[in-house]
């Protein structure tokens, strides 16, 4: 594992422990000498985790679509900061540059971009770990949800095995570092007739 997807808020939130949490991740990525990878915004809990993995001397590469430039206020500072044209751009280029993925807080876009990482490897299309910072129990009712998936019979077990959570930065890490991705043929069962 080279580098390390992190997907979070464009704001702080109310809960000083998201920041703590940020902070304490992007400085355990660089310490680890992995690089980060990132939504280049210069604001929020984006700006906390590329802000810690810079003064840990990491590299940090921000990928962010023109027209969220002025709005996420692009990052200054970064290593290497990459403009495209989309946000769909935006998440295959990310997806392209990692090797793993994590979500610590966020909103409606934090959700959306795991979320299609967990697709596309329920999908087959990459073998790469997912994983979700639970801080404070903030991703408790997301897990409950996705368990609930298995009990209506909407999601196998094994693919809810491609989520992994932990609740420090370092545990997330050594699980995404260990992680080896299922062997499975279909992501859906046949009914039957």
């Amino acid at each position: 594992m080279k580098r390390v997807c992190v997907f979070c808020g464009s704001s702080t939130g109310s809960n000083p422990l998201f920041q703590e949490a940020a902070r304490g991740m992007g400085a355990a990525i660089a310490r680890r000498g992995l690089g980060l990878v990132y939504g280049g915004g210069g604001i929020g809990l984006m700006a906390v985790v590329a802000d810690a993995a810079l003064a840990e001397g990491g590299e940090v590469t921000g990928v962010i679509p023109a027209a969220l430039g002025a709005k996420e206020v692009a990052h200054a500072r970064l290593s290497d900061l990459r403009v495209v044209g989309s946000m769909h751009e935006r998440k295959a280029l990310m997806a392209d540059l990692s090797d793993a993925f994590l979500a610590l807080p966020g909103a409606y876009g934090t959700l959306d971009e795991f979320c299609e990482m967990l697709t596309w490897a329920q999908l087959g299309l990459h073998r790469k770990p997912c994983g979700l910072l639970n801080v404070g129990g903030f991703y408790d009712h997301l897990l409950a949800h996705f368990d609930r998936l298995v009990t209506d019979g909407l999601l196998s077990p094994l693919n809810r095995s491609l989520v992994i959570e932990a609740k420090t930065p370092d545990d997330l890490l050594d699980a995404l570092v260990q992680y080896q991705a299922p062997i499975q043929k279909q992501w859906i069962e046949k009914e039957e007739a």
